[in-house]
């Protein structure tokens, strides 16, 4: 009997070749380490944005929302402000809007932009010195107390403040109840 050529390269049961050192072995470890190192590079962002929450950035609460010695007082006016609103890692800048009434020289009143009956835009009209919504029929003093209409409550109130002949807009607060 005869022994195939090339018996010497292929290992026999006497002939044993170390695990560690074969060719499939060493392109399974470099396998396995690159899909190791692209889950690590890719789950460190991820835990970073579940774990650690965007820090809150204490903005100032007040809005400049226009110069105050432009208003006349009792007339109101329709003033157009940018907010910037922070909402988890997005901040966004947003167009508001507020009736403003100048009461006095150190006295000004801000009203939000929508009826509290449902929401609607109001307008104020210079003939009949009142705010009306056209959707509902509501109708607002000059002071932004309902004169009639559906209305279940006055017009809802910004913070104001005057700073070196600015207006500084803060919290939109809800209006109370209706007086009976």
């Amino acid at each position: 009997m005869t022994s195939p050529p090339y018996s010497d390269r292929v290992p026999g049961p006497s002939q044993t070749v170390p695990e560690d050192t074969t060719r499939r072995r060493f392109y399974l470890s470099i396998i396995y380490g690159l899909w190791g190192f692209m889950s690590l590079a890719l789950s460190i962002p991820a835990f970073v944005y579940l774990l650690f929450p965007p820090k809150v950035r204490k903005q100032s609460e007040w809005v400049e929302a226009g110069d105050v010695s432009k208003l006349a007082v009792g007339e109101p006016v329709e003033m157009v402000f940018r907010e910037n609103r922070v909402d988890g890692w997005k901040v966004a800048s947003e167009k508001e809007n507020a009736w403003v009434v100048k009461l006095s020289d150190q006295n000004i009143v801000a009203f939000g932009p929508q009826c509290t009956h449902l929401g609607c835009a109001y307008h104020w009209d210079d003939g009949k010195r009142e705010f009306q919504c056209p959707c509902h029929s509501s109708v607002f003093s000059v002071d932004g107390n309902v004169v009639s209409g559906p209305a279940p409550r006055p017009l809802d109130r910004y913070e104001a403040k005057i700073q070196n002949g600015k207006l500084l807009l803060g919290a939109l607060r809800e209006s109370g109840a209706k007086n009976a």
